[in-house]
């Protein structure tokens, strides 16, 4: 990733901290259309889930200037998710609704650039959280 890309990345995030509530929200709506088979994963409070993803996603966020530090959280992250019976696949899913809660979120500031920004970053730590989750 590019320290444009970076910067693309934490300016939206930026954006949305302020409607995080509603970002969550409109995130597991849209997983959950995506996956219904998804939503026995999530047994809490879904709002109470929806702080924990956007602090998470913050924190990863604020580390991408620094990768080497947060990747054995996102491994840890990965290795709890087998726990909760998460696939590969569920990745994809996870991505698809990110992505679209982004588009929706910050309108047109979500430009193809952000785009592109928000998949390259997404994917590199999904596919930590997979090896992370196959190596045990």
């Amino acid at each position: 990733m590019t320290p444009e890309d970076v910067k693309r990345i934490q300016t939206t995030w930026g954006m949305v901290i302020p409607i995080r509530d509603q970002a969550a929200a409109l995130f597991y709506g849209k997983l959950f259309e995506l996956d219904p088979a998804l939503r026995p994963m999530f047994k809490s409070d879904i709002k109470a889930q929806g702080e924990k993803l956007t602090d998470m996603i913050t924190v990863v966020v604020n580390g991408l200037t620094k990768l080497d530090a947060i990747v054995p959280a996102v491994q840890a992250l990965g290795k709890r998710h087998v726990d909760y019976g998460v696939k590969d696949a569920d990745y994809d899913t996870v991505g698809t609704a990110l992505l679209w809660t982004l588009e929706q979120g910050l309108g047109d500031a979500f430009t193809p650039e952000v785009k592109a920004a928000w998949t390259e970053a997404y994917g590199l730590l999904a596919t930590t959280m997979k090896a992370a989750a196959a190596s045990g």
